[in-house]
């Protein structure tokens, strides 16, 4: 898996407005996502966890009750991949299921 170029990252980004990237470690893109209550958020990371083992690529993740932060990068590419890019997709997809406050 190969880093994106600037030119590559840019169009890839536009397709995720509602992740955020960050230039540190080579390239990361970041979302915070609040739901209802500590199950819901729990049940979200449960299928996330699902979908990443599937597709051996793993998120950097934080919960605390109903708020789930999500870092995405490739560290084998030093920074922002497509993989991340696919997988932040996937993640808003199975984020959209769910009522969130």
């Amino acid at each position: 898996m190969k880093r994106l170029t600037d030119t590559e990252r840019d169009a890839a980004l536009s397709s995720v407005p509602q992740w955020r990237y960050a230039p540190e470690r080579g390239g990361l893109i970041h979302r915070e996502f609040v739901f209802a209550d500590f199950t819901q958020a729990f049940a979200f990371m449960t299928q996330v966890a699902f979908h990443a083992e599937k597709a051996d690529h793993h998120p950097e993740w934080f919960n605390v009750y109903n708020k789930v932060s999500i870092t995405l990068t490739t560290h084998d590419a030093d920074g922002l991949s497509q993989r991340d890019i696919g997988l932040a997709h996937v993640i808003d997809t199975i984020a959209n299921t769910w009522t969130r406050i």
